[in-house]
C-alpha cells in the first residue's frame, strides 16, 4: 500500500525530517505539508476529500472520468482539481490527466491550546 502523509510544516520541518532521515537511513515516505492547520482544512473541503478517496489508487484520469466518478458536474470537479493541483495533492501526468497516486492518506498534526 502507498500511503502519503499529510501534515503542517514548513522548510525547517522538512529539513529536519530530512537530516533524520540522513543519519537513520530511513526513508521518508511521501508527504504533503500545508502552512497551517487553518490551511489544510479550506484546502481539504469535504467535497474534495470526496474526490481524493474517489481518485485513490486509481491511476490517472481526466477530470471528466473523476466527475462521473463522485457523481459531480465536471465544472464544479474542475475546480476543486485546480485547487487540489495548486496544493499539490493532485498531479498531472504529461498526457494532462490528473492522478492522486496514492492508496492511503496519513494525517500527522498536533493542534495546542492557543
Amino acid at each position: 500500500m502507498k500511503t502519503v502523509t499529510f501534515g503542517v510544516g514548513n522548510l525547517k520541518s522538512a529539513g529536519g525530517r530530512f537530516v533524520d532521515a540522513w543519519k537513520t537511513g530511513k526513508p521518508q515516505g511521501p508527504r504533503i505539508d500545508f502552512a497551517s492547520v487553518e490551511l489544510m482544512f479550506r484546502v481539504l473541503t469535504e467535497k474534495r476529500w470526496e474526490l481524493i478517496r474517489a481518485m485513490a489508487g486509481q491511476g490517472p484520469m481526466s477530470i471528466r472520468e473523476a466527475a462521473r466518478c463522485v457523481d459531480r458536474d465536471v465544472k464544479a470537479v474542475h475546480g476543486d482539481v485546480q485547487a487540489l493541483l495548486k496544493a499539490g495533492v493532485l498531479w498531472k501526468t504529461e498526457e494532462g490527466k490528473i492522478e492522486f497516486p496514492f492508496d492511503a492518506i496519513h494525517i500527522d498534526t498536533i493542534v495546542k491550546a492557543a
